[in-house]
């Protein structure tokens, strides 16, 4: 497993008091993390490894939530791709993604998860 490409820290968690009128203000935190991808990104993995990737990354991006939150902030911004990275093929990227049914089939997945495979 390697860690991705991004900048050598760890976490950044800056914290940002935003005006949004008069009275209201919010605080929001935005948030950034070396995302764990598999060794290689083009050779596709498992079903497996890539739910126990994803995992992992839910598993930093959880902890950082709830520090920011800890913090005062309202809001937490997190990276478009911090659950599965970026660097993949059509092919190896396959593994990260869910089937969404045609909204024609009356079928609701989290009742029925194993019902198309």
């Amino acid at each position: 497993m390697i860690r991705s490409y991004f900048p050598k820290c760890v976490a950044v968690v800056a914290l940002l008091a935003l005006s949004v009128g008069a009275l209201d203000t919010f605080i929001a935190a935005v948030y950034e993390h070396t995302v764990i991808l598999p060794n290689r990104t083009e050779t596709p993995v498992s079903k497996e490894e890539g739910l126990f990737l994803m995992n992992k990354n839910i598993d930093v991006l959880e902890k950082a939530v709830k520090l920011a939150a800890k913090q005062g902030a309202h809001i937490i911004v997190t990276p478009e791709d911090g659950i599965y990275g970026w660097v993949f093929t059509r092919e190896s990227i396959y593994p990260y993604l869910e089937d969404i049914p045609d909204p024609g089939v009356n079928w609701i997945p989290c009742r029925d998860p194993w019902r198309n495979h």
